[in-house]
Parts: C-alpha cells; structure tokens; sequence
C-alpha cells in the first residue's frame, strides 16, 4: 500500500507549538502515515539561526518525542550547503516506492514566495503541494502563481491522487504563536511557557539560549 507523507521544513529557530499543531492537523485531516519536520541547515531565504544546527536539531527531537506521528528527518542539516528544496525532494522521492504520497506543507506567505525559490517549478514533479490556511489569510498569491493554481489546485485535498502534481489548501486553526516573537521574549526574559513544548523550554534554559548576552 502507498505511503503517504508528509513534509515540513524550517529553521525551527525553535520550534513552537504552532508547528507541531500544522503537522498534526494536516496529519489527522489527510491520513499521513508520518510528517517529517526538515531543520533547514542555511536556508537561502531566512536570517542565519541564532543557535546552532545541533541544538535546533535536538530541540525538534525533543518535541515531536512520543508524539506519533511526527518524526524528525535531519538529512538538511548534514549537508554542509544552502537548504534547497528541490534537492530534497529529489533525494526522498528517490527513496520511496513509484506510488509512494509526498506532500509538501507550506504556509500562506511560504507558498507566495515559491517564484523565488531555487528551480521552483520542478517541486510538483516530485510532491503535492498543501497550502496551509488560515482564516485570516486573504491576501492575493502572486501572478507567477495565478496559472499554476488555475492548472494544478484541487477544491479537497482528500481529492489528491498519485504520488505528485497538484495543489491544496489546508485550512488551519488560527495559532498567534513564531518563533520570532518567541526569541523576543526570551531575549526580555520573559516566560515563552505554553508557547512551546515544556521539553524544548528546559532544554532552552539549560542551555542559555535565545537569552540578552547571545
């Protein structure tokens, strides 16, 4: 039987409850067998992460512990160029079966940025493509994109077949949750308690991070 998988990358710069709850909702909604969260190791459109790759890498272990069925998949982070996901992509497909699902979860202003991604018109050869959104996104996706919708999205992701090709929206519960406001906080030395899993907040505090004096 086809496997059906999901992938979310980032930088995880750390990760927060509103990752882990995208992951588990696309999961639960599409019957993924797994979701695979992708630390990025230089991603070519984000600031550099203020820690490590290990300590980025550890914090996600330590989230998605126990928790079936989000796994960590750290293959970005040993190779020791930019994150493109094209490359990525490649690599997985030619690791599952013909008929194996891929999907790749993206949020709102991810997917409007695609056109300046590395060789982004090959990714529906490789993967679906779940837009995940929220009710308060509704903002315009790009020309670049306009024709690509109008070609490739289906109304119901449940619709989706083949192991690749097409585009669907996710919608998804509204969580005011990033990692940039959780840095902030934790920079002020304020509590980021429920913002993230209480295995990611003591690993944070025993290892100093995010705080003034990094």
């Amino acid at each position: 039987m086809a496997k059906r998988i999901g992938l979310l990358g980032g930088t995880f710069d750390p990760v927060h409850i509103g990752h882990l709850r995208s992951a588990l909702e696309v999961a639960d909604a599409l019957a993924l067998d797994e979701v695979r969260l992708l630390p990025n190791f230089r991603p070519p459109h984000r600031d550099t992460p203020q820690v490590s790759a290990q300590q980025r890498l550890e914090m996600v272990r330590l989230a998605v512990e126990g928790i079936a069925p989000l796994v960590v998949d750290d293959r970005e982070l040993k190779r020791d160029k930019p994150s493109y996901t094209v490359d990525t992509l490649e690599l997985m497909r030619a690791e599952l079966a013909a008929d194996d699902q891929l999907f790749l979860l993206l949020g709102w202003d991810a997917f409007c940025g695609l056109p300046s991604w590395h060789r982004w018109e090959e990714l529906l050869q490789h993967c679906h493509i779940l837009v995940l959104q929220r009710p308060d996104a509704d903002s315009e996706p790009p020309d670049a994109l306009r024709n690509l919708l109008a070609a490739r999205s289906v109304s119901d992701p449940l619709a989706l077949t083949g192991p690749n090709g097409n585009i669907a929206f996710v919608w998804q519960t509204p969580l005011a949750v990033s990692a940039t406001q959780i840095r902030q906080l934790l920079a002020s030395g304020k509590s980021v308690r429920f913002l993230v899993p209480d295995a990611v907040l003591a690993y944070i505090d025993a290892h100093g991070l995010y705080r003034a004096s990094n």
